[in-house]
């Protein structure tokens, strides 16, 4: 009986990681980008709980593999998207008053709705996840929740630091939407990124693991929420190194 139980654990972690992207979504087209942008670190936080929960109580499934998918896409891949849009239209309602597609030219149609770039490589990336059995220890590609989180931070920080460099980024929108572009193409890149999935605690193996939580939490201490874009553009670049030395051996 109490197996039978704890088999729902993992996938109740998984809706509600679905429902936190479901209330985020709302959220953002009421207006409270601040607390919808919050609600991807949480949806982050039930995403890794439900994965840990399967694999400490061995409750693995197909059912809770393509419901975490479904879920992924859209607290990960649907929600970044609409918070990057709807910041988007309060910066153009702040510089011109009114904000109307129908009135918009074609280029500030194509840079307004261009945060749905992000959504469509989530779903490639999520899809290819499925299917790819490389993938099962460390990344193929930038994880929806990291790329997520990158764009959440954006936005709260943009809104608690005005006077932050990371304005500079958000409040442009060719770089902002540059900076679209590369995340979505590390969505899909074949460019292999570590895992946070710790098979032991042996230092030993879990070297660069170790490391980059390490710095994580002095960025974090140091710098607050301005670190976590900081510490996602980290990670990229330690994965990158890391490839780089087991090219060398």
């Amino acid at each position: 009986m109490k197996k039978s139980l704890l088999r729902y654990i993992p996938n109740s972690l998984t809706s509600l990681n679905l429902l936190t992207g479901c209330i985020s979504i709302v959220l953002a087209f009421e207006g409270h980008l601040i607390i919808a942008s919050y609600l991807v670190l949480l949806s982050s936080i039930f995403d890794f709980l439900d994965g840990m929960t399967a694999r400490l109580l061995n409750m693995y499934s197909e059912l809770g593999k393509q419901l975490d998918s479904m879920a992924d896409m859209i607290s990960f891949g649907l929600v970044p998207a609409i918070l990057v849009f709807n910041f988007q239209k309060n910066n153009y309602l702040m510089n011109n008053g009114s904000f109307n597609l129908l009135e918009l030219s074609f280029s500030e149609l194509l840079l307004m709705f261009s945060p749905f770039i992000i959504a469509i490589f989530s779903g490639i990336r999520l899809a290819e996840f499925n299917i790819d059995k490389r993938q099962s220890n460390s990344f193929i590609g930038l994880p929806t929740p990291a790329n997520a989180i990158f764009f959440a931070s954006l936005i709260i920080i943009s809104n608690i630091y005005p006077e932050s460099f990371i304005n500079t980024i958000t409040n442009n929108k060719l770089i902002l939407l540059g900076v679209i572009i590369f995340f979505s193409f590390m969505l899909v890149a074949e460019f292999p990124m570590f895992s946070l999935k710790f098979k032991n605690l042996k230092f030993s193996e879990n070297k660069i693991r170790y490391f980059f939580i390490g710095i994580s939490v002095i960025l974090l201490i140091s710098l607050h929420t301005v670190a976590i874009p900081i510490i996602i553009l980290f990670y990229i670049i330690l994965s990158a190194i890391n490839n780089w030395f087991i090219k060398q051996k």
